[in-house]
């Protein structure tokens, strides 16, 4: 039985990404369900606006039946089955990828977690609810699976261009 080269080893472990990926998906999911559901037995039964920084920040009820700011609205089981697509996209590329950054494996966990998120609420609602509101610019409202979808993608592609064994070595 031959011993396994340098170039056959996984970088990071298997276990280490699965660990790492399902916590961070698990933490968004977690606190975007939680925050939605309490904005659900809050802010949507009164109508009201709350301000939680003046001037900057406030948690509004709002009823997305679109994907990211709205847009494509009446396309919900889409994105839902979309979300569902990229959480097995990722769950393939983290077991089958010979070398991935750390920073690459945290950033598609918390994609995974927002995806899921936001496609639970698809599902069982038929539109997303949103919450958080920046008072100080135009910009829509928005929910913590977003935030996670966000920061994920954006770390995971400067942990692929920057960190990543894979892309040093010029393939994966």
């Amino acid at each position: 039985m031959s011993k396994p080269t340098k170039s056959s080893k996984i970088e990071p472990p298997i276990g280490w990404r699965v660990s790492v990926a399902l916590a961070a998906a698990a933490a968004v999911l977690v606190l975007d369900c939680l925050t939605k559901m309490v904005v659900r037995d809050t802010i949507a039964v009164t109508g009201e606006s709350v301000s939680v920084v003046p001037g900057v920040l406030s948690f509004r009820y709002v009823e997305n039946i679109g994907a990211a700011f709205s847009m494509g609205e009446g396309h919900g089981l889409a994105f839902a089955l979309l979300a569902c697509v990229v959480t097995i996209a990722i769950a393939m590329y983290l077991s089958r990828a010979s070398a991935v950054s750390k920073v690459e494996v945290l950033g598609l966990g918390l994609l995974a977690g927002g995806a899921i998120g936001n496609a639970i609420d698809r599902l069982t609602l038929g539109y997303v609810v949103d919450f958080i509101a920046t008072d100080f610019i135009d910009f829509p409202v928005f929910n913590i699976a977003d935030i996670g979808i966000c920061i994920g993608v954006a770390l995971a592609f400067l942990g692929f261009m920057f960190w990543s064994p894979a892309a040093k070595r010029g393939g994966a």
